[in-house]
């Protein structure tokens, strides 16, 4: 229901924005909820999962080294792969991938030489993505190993390690990367660079005060004129049109999906489910602070969209493909992915 709710409040924002491209998001809303039952297939059995999670490794990895080869840059960042008419974002399915190959290794007994794959696999899938320049995606990646680890060590010095790296990180990036650095320079200072680098957000932030609480009504916003108004800065065209009080409640949908996720965590029926929500949760999180608190300059615009709500076929499968993680760890009755009635009507593990 809330995946339904944030995709048709998309759909009216792309309406607007982008008339032309709605049909090309409804195929990918088709292609989404086909993940979604796909990946819920999948996880409804441990067994199967655990083979899965081999070929999840390899996907991860591969779908963002054939975007190193053959991917298109555009503003700054080369994460996208264009085959013909069709352009796609695979560090978008690496995610599920990730999810997946995190939950099962962190399911299985924490020895040292499964620690170090999984902390080499992840390394690997940020450096790819540092090499893309894709520093968003890459912090996303990042804060889904910390819940990862955190889940399965509650070790808050070695949290506390890998933040302290990741600073160090973010440090040379910037100085290697003037992509990044350029982001980070009208951070704090878009009403200094109105026509320039803070273009987006201060348009955002008059068109969002102009919406007030009620909006002004579908259709009748100026945010349109706006670059990517339907995907980096989504949430300001629905707040101009829809008002505020409808982007409290995409935000709050969000954090309901991430509420639902720590909640079952205590009746969890393996660390397996518990942890692969968990991080599916937290990415979409991540992704909403990233969106949200980026296109009102609270923190630097990073180009990461918003689950469900923002255009884009590959970020619309991947959310529905991170929901099925969310839907495994359901334990109510008929309602989840890994569990199944008896013949006398009481409920079996699968």
């Amino acid at each position: 229901t809330i995946a339904f709710f944030l995709s048709t409040l998309g759909m009216a924002v792309i309406t607007t924005v982008a008339p032309g491209v709605v049909l090309k998001q409804l195929i990918a809303m088709v292609l989404g909820i086909s993940m979604f039952l796909l990946v819920g297939w999948s996880l409804r059995d441990l067994e199967r999962a655990k083979k899965f999670r081999y070929i999840a490794a390899v996907a991860g990895i591969a779908f963002l080294l054939i975007t190193l080869v053959f991917g298109k840059e555009y503003y700054g960042a080369k994460n996208w792969l264009v085959i013909g008419s069709l352009s796609i974002q695979p560090s978008e399915l690496s995610k599920i991938c990730f999810v997946y190959v995190g939950a099962s290794a962190m399911n299985r007994i924490m020895t040292k030489r499964n620690i170090f794959l999984f902390i080499g696999y992840s390394v690997a899938i940020c450096g790819c993505l540092a090499l893309m320049n894709d520093f968003g995606t890459a912090l996303i990646f990042f804060c889904a190993f910390l819940v990862l680890a955190y889940l399965r060590a509650g070790s808050v010095g070695t949290i506390a390690l890998a933040c302290t790296s990741l600073g160090f990180a973010g440090v040379v990036a910037l100085k290697i990367a003037p992509h990044a650095m350029r982001r980070f320079s009208s951070w704090r200072h878009i009403w200094e660079v109105p026509l320039a680098g803070g273009y987006q957000q201060t348009r955002a932030l008059m068109c969002m005060a102009s919406g007030g609480l009620l909006g002004l009504g579908a259709g009748n916003g100026w945010m349109r004129n706006v670059f990517a108004a339907d995907s980096d800065v989504a949430i300001a065209t629905l707040c101009e049109e829809w008002g505020l009080i409808m982007v409290v409640m995409v935000v709050l949908a969000i954090v309901a999906l991430a509420v639902f996720s720590v909640r079952s965590a205590a009746v969890g029926r393996s660390s397996f489910y518990t942890i692969g929500a968990c991080t599916a949760a937290s990415i979409m999180v991540m992704q909403v602070i990233l969106n949200a608190l980026g296109t009102v300059d609270v923190l630097p615009l990073t180009g990461v969209t918003f689950p469900f709500l923002s255009n884009g076929g590959s970020s619309m499968i991947c959310s529905w493909g991170l929901l099925a993680f969310i839907k495994a760890a359901d334990t109510r009755q008929n309602a989840s992915f890994a569990v199944r009635l008896t013949k006398n009507g009481g409920e079996a593990d699968e």
